[in-house]
């Protein structure tokens, strides 16, 4: 709606075109052409562009990176831990707050459907999952190492980085070293 007002659309001309059946509320403030094809991925692009300072992480990035065989039934975020807490009716997210250098590393921009979305990396995204072993479960973590090691270019460099910066390494080595 924002992009719309700048570009001289009025509010009132918006709730006309969706009325009209021209264009659909995809959530709050975000519309976009009926005859468009179908969003490949609705949830992320509409948390992205909500929340731009969100970053897909953990369950959700392992699914975007395709080394999980878990559904996230919410969409999992990162903020600044200073930051405020963002909130959607839908999709339903789940926040959480990483400190500024566990935040900033790691972030690729990937586009879908023309929208610029934030996500962690597959190496960052296998720290942060580390970290967070006890709220998602080590079993989804295990899965997602083994599936990365065999469907991704295996980067232990990377993945010990990310590790010394989620403070998680002592944790990791034992794993990495079992699968190397």
């Amino acid at each position: 709606m924002s992009e719309a007002i700048k570009c001289g659309i009025t509010r009132y001309m918006l709730y006309s075109l969706r009325d009209k059946g021209i264009i659909e509320q995809v959530s709050r403030g975000i519309y976009r052409l009926v005859e468009l094809p179908p969003i490949s991925n609705p949830d992320l692009v509409t948390v992205s562009l909500r929340f731009p300072n969100a970053v897909i992480c953990l369950v959700s990035a392992l699914t975007y990176h395709d080394i999980t065989t878990q559904i996230p039934h919410v969409v999992f975020v990162a903020v600044p831990r200073d930051s405020r807490m963002p909130s959607l009716d839908h999709p339903p997210i789940q926040v959480h707050r990483f400190s500024n250098t566990a935040y900033k590393s790691g972030i690729e921009e990937h586009p879908i459907d023309g929208v610029p979305v934030k996500i962690y990396s597959s190496e960052k995204t296998l720290a942060d999952c580390f970290k967070f072993r006890n709220k998602i479960g080590m079993d989804v973590v295990l899965e997602s190492l083994k599936l990365y090691k065999t469907r991704k270019n295996f980067n232990l460099g990377e993945l010990l980085r990310y590790a010394r910066i989620c403070r998680v390494e002592k944790v990791m080595r034992p794993y990495l070293e079992a699968t190397v």
